[in-house]
């Protein structure tokens, strides 16, 4: 597990403290997380395995790229950085879609972005075990079962609930 510095918030999404990343795990303790779910033009939406040796929901299905926001680092820095490192992609338009705090055994405070993308996808081996394209309906059902991230599960649930189906169009351009 990395040893970076990851700054602690709370209810609010307010800095509180910043601790090693194996304290803040350890002591389950809210921090903030940049997420991107990746589409395709026609609508399907990138899914994926993640490794066994990740340090929080090991082996579980996600349909969300991204990761923990260092200490100090902005979400979008986060976000893109994240994106680069996991997939490859670089300069892709994105969209913020909304905030989320989860309360769940990982607590944290989530940026939730989207990004059209038809370009390739080099998944990040330390990271990624297994990739593929499936429609919204689809990581649906996979975000049902128990091998799927209660983060992602909960995010997924509300973006379909507040009426995502579709990529929302990014504004101004990109790659």
């Amino acid at each position: 597990m990395s040893e970076e510095l990851v700054d602690v918030v709370d209810e609010l999404d307010r800095v509180v403290d910043t601790v090693l990343r194996s304290e803040m795990r350890s002591a389950h303790l809210r921090h903030r997380v940049a997420s991107v779910l990746v589409f395709r033009s026609d609508g399907r939406i990138l899914v994926h395995r993640r490794t066994e040796t990740k340090d929080v929901f090991p082996g579980a299905f996600d349909c969300f790229v991204g990761g923990v926001v260092t200490a100090g680092e902005s979400y979008e820095a986060a976000r893109d950085r994240e994106l680069a490192e996991e997939t490859g992609i670089r300069d892709s338009p994105i969209v913020e879609l909304f905030r989320h705090r989860y309360d769940g055994d990982d607590p944290s405070w989530t940026a939730v972005y989207a990004t059209t993308w038809d370009g390739p996808v080099v998944p990040q081996a330390e990271e990624i075990a297994w990739h593929a394209w499936e429609s919204v309906d689809d990581v649906a059902r996979r975000a049902a079962a128990a091998s799927f991230v209660p983060d992602g599960r909960e995010i997924l649930e509300r973006w379909l609930a507040e009426g995502g189906r579709r990529p929302p169009t990014a504004v101004g351009s990109g790659g």
